[in-house]
């Protein structure tokens, strides 16, 4: 079904949502189609080779519906997958079409939030073993310190609907305990995952006063928004009805719940079958 020409906004899950809302928000005027790939869900842990394999399924199934930009709301896609689209893949297949990501925009303005030039930053696997953030945050804040924390549990906690639940406040503690212990200088905590934000309640509860919490969501949107107006023949092609379209490579109904709690509001959603 090609439903014309929209923004595709892409994520391994639900976390993407979280950044799709704020764009809608900051750019409602223009069409958008959502694609969660859970069927395949969570990317952290899978190997680089099947993050770009299945990054790139989902970049071409929205390009075949008719998106010419697709955002890549999903930390580890954009560590792992974009320049290798954005190198190999685009020139050649699809030069008129662009991929964007989460990382670069985060790494242009995250040196503006700390004084103590001291960052923390809280990912996947995927995303912390990558290394992007510390090398593309070095290209505009050479002087910043970043360290590093993989957070395997948060994202089941979170698409299992467990996030607010007791039963997480352990792994919470955990891992900012684990981060805050590698530098008392830290005073702001980057949040490069989007899922996080759905904990920034419970992190808030525990997290010492003097550190500021950053999450990627506003940042996004606003890059995206400032990419539009440098690049109006890009903007021209999308059409501007205020339409939102969700698709899932999962169960719907099973999104559809889960979704509803991320974006702020009931979602109905198509089916997309992966070829694999």
């Amino acid at each position: 079904m090609n439903i014309g020409q929209s923004i595709g906004v892409f994520d391994s899950g639900y976390g993407g949502l979280t950044v799709f809302k704020s764009i809608a928000e900051k750019l409602p005027q223009y069409n958008y189609i959502y694609l969660g790939d859970n069927a395949r869900s969570p990317y952290g842990d899978h190997s680089y080779e099947t993050i770009y394999q299945y990054t790139l399924d989902c970049v071409e199934w929205l390009f075949a519906q008719g998106c010419p930009l697709v955002i890549l709301a999903c930390n580890t896609a954009s560590a792992k997958a974009l320049r290798s689209i954005q190198q190999k893949v685009l020139p050649v297949k699809y030069p008129n079409h662009r991929v964007l990501g989460v990382i670069r925009p985060t790494a242009e303005v995250v040196g503006d939030f700390s004084s103590s030039k001291t960052i923390g930053v809280m990912g996947t696997r995927g995303t912390v073993n990558s290394l992007s953030y510390p090398m593309e945050i070095a290209k505009f804040f050479p002087e910043l310190k970043v360290l590093q924390q993989s957070c395997p549990m948060w994202v089941p906690l979170i698409e299992n609907n467990e996030h607010l639940n007791p039963g997480a406040d352990y792994f919470v503690d955990k891992y900012l305990k684990e981060l805050l212990e590698k530098d008392a200088e830290i005073d702001c905590i980057l949040l490069a995952c989007t899922h996080y934000p759905l904990l920034i309640p419970k992190i808030k509860a525990i997290l010492p006063e003097g550190i500021q919490l950053l999450g990627q969501a506003e940042i996004v949107a606003d890059s995206l928004d400032a990419y539009l107006k440098k690049h109006p023949e890009m903007a021209i092609k999308i059409a501007q009805e205020g339409e939102k379209n969700f698709y899932t490579s999962g169960d719907r109904e099973v999104f559809d719940q889960h979704a509803s709690i991320f974006f702020g509001e009931e979602i109905e959603s198509e089916q997309m079958h992966l070829q694999v």
